[in-house]
């Protein structure tokens, strides 16, 4: 059976996070091997308060999770915390385990989870960053165009941006992925009325699913794309 790391946070409320990772992972037939980075206290409504894990029980929970057979074939990283936490997870992380970065800045439901400045040595490292609109602003650094701040984050060493489309407007929701190619490559799908909970921990471990199972980016990111949608149809 494919096994991923899913290294992120708990929700209390279920949404998102951990919880979130595990089920789309079960829909798609991959194990989860969990890293706790973070307890987090919140509602649909709001984040009540966040309790990072120490660095090194992080660390701990990967080390023991990697020595668990199967090996995972990917990783997903999501709420992180901390910038400590993040630099741990980043020196136990083997140099050749590809994983998907969400960056999460702050919850769905409101609350500020990591500073945009925190990820570190992860940032270059990720084979792929899932950021959303306001993500990918933040950090690029910069105003303008998708590609422009796009491209802004492949200058700094970024191997792929998949900038999320679901906050945006229009009919259609599409996702962009940017590569050092240099063209956008368009993932669309009807776009839904109303909002749901944990759809960018819902994609980014789907891509890291179809990653493990031996898809191209490419691929992953369509296949990730049509899984999510048929879960918000549902």
């Amino acid at each position: 059976m494919t096994a991923i790391l899913a290294i992120g946070g708990t929700d209390s409320s279920g949404g998102a996070g951990l919880s979130r990772d595990i089920s789309m992972a079960a829909e798609l037939g991959a194990a989860v091997r969990p890293v706790v980075t973070a307890v987090t206290v919140q509602t649909n409504a709001t984040v009540l308060a966040v309790h990072p894990c120490p660095p090194g029980t992080a660390a701990d929970q990967l080390r023991a999770a990697l020595a668990t057979p199967p090996p995972p074939g990917a990783a997903k990283i999501g709420m992180l915390g901390s910038a400590a936490v993040a630099d741990a997870v980043a020196d136990a992380l083997p140099p050749d385990l590809p994983f998907v970065l969400d960056p999460v800045l702050k919850a769905t439901s409101g609350g500020h989870l990591m500073a945009a400045e925190g990820f570190g040595a992860l940032l270059q490292r990720a084979a792929l960053l899932t950021p959303n609109l306001d993500e990918l602003e933040v950090l690029s650094g910069r105003g303008g165009s998708l590609e422009a701040q796009a491209e802004a984050l492949l200058a700094q060493g970024v191997q792929a941006v998949l900038v999320k489309g679901g906050h945006g407007s229009g009919a259609e929701s599409t996702d962009l992925l940017f590569t050092a190619r240099g063209s956008a490559t368009p993932f669309a799908a009807p776009r839904l009325a109303g909002s749901k909970r944990g759809t960018g921990c819902s994609l980014a471990t789907a891509i890291a699913c179809h990653l493990a199972q031996g898809c191209g980016l490419e691929e992953a990111c369509s296949r990730a794309k049509e899984a999510v949608h048929s879960w918000l149809r549902r």
